[in-house]
């Protein structure tokens, strides 16, 4: 079976090098659409992660931010916020993306890291981080998760 280009599914274990390095899984980098250039964004995601998006995906998101109006208040914050701490990252060729030292602050990543496939992007996160959002989560009111898995699953 054969992935789609730019989805990313699954979860694996790497660690983070004294340069702040990190390895993207090679299944990742081998469904990277070519005109990606081998490259992605990274920035902060909502939760306490790092946000991993091809850079075509990037693009997309770049140009519905240019749509919100600056007249507002909230859309200056949120575009600044979601565009502050976005760079583009080419991995080399060992398949590892640099970090930028003010993320992995932010996401608390520290020698161990958990790289996951959420389809259109990927998450980094801090094992034990992801373990309290994990157990936060389960706590959420089950129904929710019905509803939404009514509007996907067939």
């Amino acid at each position: 079976m054969t992935i789609n280009q730019d989805t990313f599914t699954g979860e694996y274990s790497y660690s983070i090098d004294a340069k702040g390095r990190v390895n993207i899984p090679a299944k990742f980098r081998q469904s990277l659409a070519p005109e990606n250039d081998q490259t992605f964004v990274i920035t902060r995601g909502m939760d306490s992660c790092i946000w991993v998006y091809p850079l075509t995906a990037w693009q997309i998101i770049e140009d519905d931010l240019k749509d919100l109006s600056a007249i507002s208040g909230i859309n200056r914050s949120f575009i600044r916020n979601t565009v502050r701490y976005a760079s583009s990252v080419a991995f080399d060729k060992q398949g590892r993306i640099m970090l930028s030292a003010n993320l992995l602050d932010y996401a608390q990543l520290k020698n161990d890291a958990l790289i996951i496939g959420m389809v259109n992007k990927i998450e980094i996160w801090d094992p034990k981080v992801l373990a309290k959002v994990d157990k936060q989560n389960l706590e959420m009111d089950s129904s929710e998760y019905d509803e939404l898995a009514d509007k996907i699953i067939l």
